[in-house]
Protein backbone atom coordinates (compact mmCIF):
# COMPACT_ATOMS: atom_id res chain seq x y z
CA UNK A 1 0.00 0.00 0.00
CA UNK A 2 1.03 3.62 -1.32
CA UNK A 3 -0.13 6.74 -0.05
CA UNK A 4 0.65 10.01 -1.07
CA UNK A 5 -0.19 13.36 1.18
CA UNK A 6 -0.22 16.82 0.00
CA UNK A 7 -0.06 19.93 2.57
CA UNK A 8 1.27 23.08 2.94
CA UNK A 9 4.51 21.69 4.37
CA UNK A 10 7.08 22.58 2.05
CA UNK A 11 9.03 19.37 2.04
CA UNK A 12 9.19 15.98 -0.50
CA UNK A 13 9.37 12.71 0.59
CA UNK A 14 9.05 10.45 3.48
CA UNK A 15 9.09 11.26 7.52
CA UNK A 16 11.13 9.24 9.48
CA UNK A 17 10.34 8.06 13.07
CA UNK A 18 13.19 10.06 13.99
CA UNK A 19 11.98 13.70 12.60
CA UNK A 20 8.83 13.03 15.04
CA UNK A 21 10.62 15.21 17.32
CA UNK A 22 10.13 17.93 15.37
CA UNK A 23 6.40 17.75 15.59
CA UNK A 24 3.11 16.58 16.89
CA UNK A 25 0.53 14.55 15.14
CA UNK A 26 0.55 15.43 12.18
CA UNK A 27 3.91 13.68 11.46
CA UNK A 28 3.31 11.02 13.43
CA UNK A 29 0.67 9.98 11.25
CA UNK A 30 2.96 10.49 8.19
CA UNK A 31 5.74 8.48 9.70
CA UNK A 32 3.45 5.59 11.04
CA UNK A 33 1.65 5.67 7.21
CA UNK A 34 5.19 5.88 5.48
CA UNK A 35 3.83 8.54 3.38
CA UNK A 36 5.18 10.33 0.66
CA UNK A 37 4.54 14.56 1.09
CA UNK A 38 4.43 16.50 -1.44
CA UNK A 39 3.59 20.54 -0.82
CA UNK A 40 0.01 21.34 -1.71
CA UNK A 41 1.06 24.34 -4.30
CA UNK A 42 3.06 22.52 -6.78
CA UNK A 43 2.02 18.90 -6.85
CA UNK A 44 2.26 18.79 -10.30
CA UNK A 45 5.59 17.22 -9.83
CA UNK A 46 4.38 14.24 -7.83
CA UNK A 47 4.59 10.67 -9.95
CA UNK A 48 2.14 10.41 -11.90
CA UNK A 49 1.03 6.62 -10.64
CA UNK A 50 2.39 3.95 -8.08
CA UNK A 51 0.34 5.08 -5.51
CA UNK A 52 -3.46 3.33 -3.97
CA UNK A 53 -4.37 6.73 -2.05
CA UNK A 54 -3.95 10.30 -1.70
CA UNK A 55 -4.41 12.12 1.36
CA UNK A 56 -5.38 16.05 0.70
CA UNK A 57 -5.00 18.19 3.46
CA UNK A 58 -6.64 21.52 2.79
CA UNK A 59 -4.65 24.56 4.69
CA UNK A 60 -6.79 26.85 6.91
CA UNK A 61 -4.38 28.69 5.76
CA UNK A 62 -5.98 32.11 3.73
CA UNK A 63 -3.12 32.72 1.77
CA UNK A 64 -2.64 29.39 0.61
CA UNK A 65 -6.47 29.40 0.01
CA UNK A 66 -6.45 32.01 -2.17
CA UNK A 67 -3.81 30.19 -4.25
CA UNK A 68 -5.77 26.72 -4.73
CA UNK A 69 -9.43 28.23 -5.12
CA UNK A 70 -10.08 28.16 -8.32
CA UNK A 71 -7.97 24.56 -9.43
CA UNK A 72 -10.12 21.60 -9.49
CA UNK A 73 -7.47 20.14 -7.34
CA UNK A 74 -9.31 16.76 -6.88
CA UNK A 75 -8.98 16.29 -10.61
CA UNK A 76 -5.67 17.20 -10.34
CA UNK A 77 -4.84 14.70 -7.81
CA UNK A 78 -6.13 12.10 -9.41
CA UNK A 79 -3.63 12.29 -11.71
CA UNK A 80 -1.16 10.38 -8.51
CA UNK A 81 -4.02 8.03 -7.13
CA UNK A 82 -7.41 6.85 -8.37
CA UNK A 83 -8.83 7.50 -4.45
CA UNK A 84 -8.73 10.59 -2.56
CA UNK A 85 -9.12 10.98 0.82
CA UNK A 86 -9.67 14.51 2.20
CA UNK A 87 -8.65 15.24 5.65
CA UNK A 88 -9.83 17.89 7.45
CA UNK A 89 -7.40 20.77 9.34
CA UNK A 90 -8.86 22.51 12.06
CA UNK A 91 -12.54 22.28 13.37
CA UNK A 92 -16.10 21.27 10.68
CA UNK A 93 -16.46 24.77 10.75
CA UNK A 94 -13.06 26.79 9.36
CA UNK A 95 -14.00 27.51 5.74
CA UNK A 96 -16.44 29.34 7.10
CA UNK A 97 -14.20 31.92 8.16
CA UNK A 98 -13.23 31.94 4.72
CA UNK A 99 -14.79 34.28 1.47
CA UNK A 100 -17.98 33.13 0.32
CA UNK A 101 -16.65 31.90 -3.28
CA UNK A 102 -14.05 30.00 -1.16
CA UNK A 103 -16.78 28.62 0.80
CA UNK A 104 -18.01 26.79 -2.29
CA UNK A 105 -15.24 25.41 -3.42
CA UNK A 106 -14.40 23.75 -0.27
CA UNK A 107 -17.86 22.21 -0.66
CA UNK A 108 -16.94 21.11 -4.08
CA UNK A 109 -14.21 19.47 -3.13
CA UNK A 110 -15.53 17.48 -0.57
CA UNK A 111 -18.36 16.53 -3.39
CA UNK A 112 -15.78 15.37 -5.35
CA UNK A 113 -13.06 13.32 -3.20
CA UNK A 114 -13.87 9.84 -2.01
CA UNK A 115 -13.70 9.84 1.64
CA UNK A 116 -13.43 12.06 4.18
CA UNK A 117 -11.15 11.68 7.38
CA UNK A 118 -12.29 14.13 10.14
CA UNK A 119 -10.26 14.86 13.61
CA UNK A 120 -13.50 13.83 15.70
CA UNK A 121 -16.18 11.15 15.92
CA UNK A 122 -18.34 13.95 16.94
CA UNK A 123 -17.36 15.52 13.42
CA UNK A 124 -19.20 12.43 11.70
CA UNK A 125 -22.62 13.56 11.95
CA UNK A 126 -21.97 16.66 10.40
CA UNK A 127 -20.54 15.79 7.64
CA UNK A 128 -23.24 13.27 6.93
CA UNK A 129 -25.77 16.21 7.07
CA UNK A 130 -23.30 18.14 4.73
CA UNK A 131 -22.31 16.07 2.25
CA UNK A 132 -25.10 13.30 2.51
CA UNK A 133 -24.04 9.74 0.87
CA UNK A 134 -20.02 10.87 1.22
CA UNK A 135 -18.20 8.08 3.43
CA UNK A 136 -16.75 9.61 6.42
CA UNK A 137 -14.91 8.01 9.44
CA UNK A 138 -12.37 10.05 11.93
CA UNK A 139 -8.57 9.96 11.82
CA UNK A 140 -7.29 8.38 14.86
CA UNK A 141 -4.33 10.82 16.64
CA UNK A 142 -1.34 8.63 18.03
CA UNK A 143 2.18 9.27 19.21
CA UNK A 144 5.29 7.55 18.10
CA UNK A 145 7.46 7.75 20.88
CA UNK A 146 10.44 6.85 19.60
CA UNK A 147 12.15 9.90 20.59
CA UNK A 148 10.80 10.43 23.92
CA UNK A 149 13.14 7.77 26.02
CA UNK A 150 13.31 9.32 29.58
CA UNK A 151 10.31 11.28 29.70
CA UNK A 152 8.27 9.40 31.88
CA UNK A 153 11.39 9.77 34.72
CA UNK A 154 10.69 13.69 34.91
CA UNK A 155 9.14 14.88 38.35
CA UNK A 156 6.55 16.73 38.04
CA UNK A 157 6.31 19.91 40.07
CA UNK A 158 2.93 21.89 41.60
CA UNK A 159 1.95 23.81 38.51
CA UNK A 160 -0.79 23.64 35.90
CA UNK A 161 -0.52 24.54 31.96
CA UNK A 162 -2.91 26.32 29.72
CA UNK A 163 -3.51 24.50 26.23
CA UNK A 164 -3.69 27.63 24.85
CA UNK A 165 -3.61 31.41 24.39
CA UNK A 166 -6.35 34.10 24.74
CA UNK A 167 -8.42 33.75 21.27
CA UNK A 168 -11.22 32.60 20.92
CA UNK A 169 -10.04 29.95 18.80
CA UNK A 170 -7.94 28.65 21.87
CA UNK A 171 -10.34 29.30 24.72
CA UNK A 172 -7.53 30.77 27.00
CA UNK A 173 -9.22 33.14 28.88
CA UNK A 174 -11.46 30.50 29.86
CA UNK A 175 -8.42 27.93 30.56
CA UNK A 176 -6.59 30.35 32.95
CA UNK A 177 -9.57 31.32 34.97
CA UNK A 178 -10.74 27.95 36.02
CA UNK A 179 -7.00 26.88 36.37
CA UNK A 180 -6.59 29.47 39.45
CA UNK A 181 -8.69 26.96 41.56
CA UNK A 182 -5.13 24.71 41.42
CA UNK A 183 -3.18 27.55 43.05
CA UNK A 184 -0.48 27.05 41.90
CA UNK A 185 1.34 28.77 38.93
CA UNK A 186 -0.10 29.06 35.66
CA UNK A 187 1.68 28.54 32.52
CA UNK A 188 0.71 29.07 28.87
CA UNK A 189 1.98 28.09 25.53
CA UNK A 190 3.07 30.44 22.97
CA UNK A 191 0.99 29.44 19.79
CA UNK A 192 0.76 31.16 16.72
CA UNK A 193 -2.70 32.99 17.70
CA UNK A 194 -1.11 34.79 20.53
CA UNK A 195 -2.23 37.79 21.08
CA UNK A 196 -0.39 41.45 22.37
CA UNK A 197 -0.26 42.02 25.61
CA UNK A 198 -0.53 38.29 27.10
CA UNK A 199 2.82 38.72 29.00
CA UNK A 200 1.70 41.57 31.16
CA UNK A 201 -1.74 39.00 32.42
CA UNK A 202 -0.94 38.44 36.27
CA UNK A 203 0.35 35.13 37.58
CA UNK A 204 0.72 33.61 34.48
CA UNK A 205 4.42 32.65 32.58
CA UNK A 206 4.49 31.76 28.61
CA UNK A 207 6.70 28.93 27.31
CA UNK A 208 8.51 29.79 24.45
CA UNK A 209 8.10 27.79 21.09
CA UNK A 210 9.05 24.32 21.73
CA UNK A 211 9.82 21.31 19.18
CA UNK A 212 7.48 18.42 19.98
CA UNK A 213 10.23 16.52 21.72
CA UNK A 214 11.22 19.54 24.18
CA UNK A 215 7.37 20.39 24.85
CA UNK A 216 6.73 17.01 25.60
CA UNK A 217 9.52 17.31 28.41
CA UNK A 218 8.62 20.29 29.75
CA UNK A 219 4.88 19.34 29.63
CA UNK A 220 5.95 16.52 31.82
CA UNK A 221 6.82 18.57 34.81
CA UNK A 222 3.22 19.92 35.29
CA UNK A 223 0.73 18.25 37.83
CA UNK A 224 -2.39 19.76 36.20
CA UNK A 225 -3.36 20.31 32.51
CA UNK A 226 -6.59 22.01 31.61
CA UNK A 227 -7.53 22.94 27.55
CA UNK A 228 -11.05 24.40 27.26
CA UNK A 229 -10.60 25.38 23.67
CA UNK A 230 -14.42 25.65 22.14
CA UNK A 231 -12.78 25.25 18.53
CA UNK A 232 -12.91 21.10 18.33
CA UNK A 233 -9.78 19.99 16.01
CA UNK A 234 -7.07 17.46 16.60
CA UNK A 235 -7.12 17.54 20.27
CA UNK A 236 -3.31 16.98 20.77
CA UNK A 237 -2.90 18.64 24.21
CA UNK A 238 -5.25 16.07 25.98
CA UNK A 239 -3.37 13.34 23.84
CA UNK A 240 -0.08 14.24 24.94
CA UNK A 241 -1.06 14.72 28.90
CA UNK A 242 -2.75 11.46 28.49
CA UNK A 243 0.33 10.11 27.49
CA UNK A 244 2.10 11.44 30.24
CA UNK A 245 -0.51 10.61 32.98
CA UNK A 246 -0.99 14.19 34.10
CA UNK A 247 -5.01 14.78 34.56
CA UNK A 248 -6.24 17.78 32.09
CA UNK A 249 -9.91 19.53 31.64
CA UNK A 250 -11.57 20.18 29.05
CA UNK A 251 -14.48 19.66 26.72
CA UNK A 252 -16.22 16.36 25.71
CA UNK A 253 -16.34 16.88 22.00
CA UNK A 254 -13.14 16.26 21.38
CA UNK A 255 -12.33 12.78 21.01
CA UNK A 256 -9.02 12.49 22.97
CA UNK A 257 -10.50 14.35 26.09
CA UNK A 258 -13.65 12.14 26.05
CA UNK A 259 -11.95 9.20 26.14
CA UNK A 260 -8.68 9.47 27.93
CA UNK A 261 -10.47 11.94 30.63
CA UNK A 262 -13.77 10.56 30.83
CA UNK A 263 -13.82 12.08 34.39
CA UNK A 264 -12.56 15.47 33.68
CA UNK A 265 -14.81 16.27 30.23
CA UNK A 266 -17.17 18.74 30.62
CA UNK A 267 -20.16 20.15 28.55
CA UNK A 268 -19.04 22.95 26.05
CA UNK A 269 -19.10 26.70 28.67
CA UNK A 270 -19.53 24.49 31.68
CA UNK A 271 -17.47 26.46 33.63
CA UNK A 272 -19.11 25.36 36.55
CA UNK A 273 -18.18 21.86 36.36
CA UNK A 274 -14.92 22.73 35.46
CA UNK A 275 -13.90 24.86 38.31
CA UNK A 276 -15.45 22.00 40.48
CA UNK A 277 -13.04 19.56 38.96
CA UNK A 278 -10.02 21.84 39.23
CA UNK A 279 -10.96 21.60 43.27
CA UNK A 280 -11.44 18.11 43.47
CA UNK A 281 -8.11 17.50 41.78
CA UNK A 282 -6.34 19.80 44.32
CA UNK A 283 -8.58 17.93 47.71
CA UNK A 284 -9.34 14.84 46.75
CA UNK A 285 -5.54 13.27 46.11
CA UNK A 286 -7.04 9.58 45.66
CA UNK A 287 -9.53 11.56 43.06
CA UNK A 288 -6.27 12.72 41.24
CA UNK A 289 -4.59 9.59 41.45
CA UNK A 290 -7.23 7.72 39.69
CA UNK A 291 -7.61 10.29 37.04
CA UNK A 292 -3.56 10.23 36.33
CA UNK A 293 -4.01 5.85 36.23
CA UNK A 294 -6.73 5.97 33.91
CA UNK A 295 -5.62 8.61 31.56
CA UNK A 296 -2.06 6.13 30.95
CA UNK A 297 -4.43 3.24 30.33
CA UNK A 298 -6.60 5.08 28.04
CA UNK A 299 -4.16 6.74 26.70
CA UNK A 300 -3.17 3.06 25.75
CA UNK A 301 -6.31 2.02 24.70
CA UNK A 302 -7.40 5.20 21.93
CA UNK A 303 -4.14 6.69 21.12
CA UNK A 304 -0.98 4.85 21.33
CA UNK A 305 0.57 3.26 18.12
CA UNK A 306 -0.68 0.03 18.54
CA UNK A 307 -4.08 1.28 19.00
CA UNK A 308 -3.54 3.07 15.58
CA UNK A 309 -2.19 0.30 13.48
CA UNK A 310 -5.36 -1.65 14.55
CA UNK A 311 -7.22 1.04 13.06
CA UNK A 312 -5.17 1.36 10.23
CA UNK A 313 -5.32 -2.02 9.23
CA UNK A 314 -9.26 -2.41 9.77
CA UNK A 315 -9.87 0.49 7.88
CA UNK A 316 -7.47 0.13 4.77
CA UNK A 317 -8.32 -3.87 4.43
CA UNK A 318 -12.18 -3.01 3.95
CA UNK A 319 -11.79 0.63 1.95
CA UNK A 320 -13.53 -0.28 -0.38
CA UNK A 321 -16.29 -2.10 0.99
CA UNK A 322 -16.48 1.19 3.35
CA UNK A 323 -16.92 3.20 -0.21
CA UNK A 324 -19.24 0.59 -1.40
CA UNK A 325 -21.50 0.35 1.06
CA UNK A 326 -21.95 4.38 1.32
CA UNK A 327 -22.26 4.70 -2.23
CA UNK A 328 -25.14 2.40 -2.48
Amino acid sequence: MKIAWLSEGGYTGKVTREQTANAGVLWAWMSNLQIDHFPILNFEHAPTNGYDYLILQIPKTQHIRDLLFERNIVKEARRIAKTILFFQEGPVWVYQDMPLPQQFWHYNTLVDVDVIFCENETDVAYYKGFVPGKPVTNLPDLVVDDTLSGVGDVKKQDKAIIGGNFCRWYGGFDSYIVAQEFGVPIFAPSMGRKIEGEEQIPDLTHLPFLPWRDWMFKLAEFRYGIHLMQTYAAGSFMMNCGYLGIPCIGYNHTDTQRKIFPDLSVNQDDLETARNLAKKLVDDRDFYDECSKKALVNFQEHSSEKAFNKWKENFFSNIDEFIGEWNG
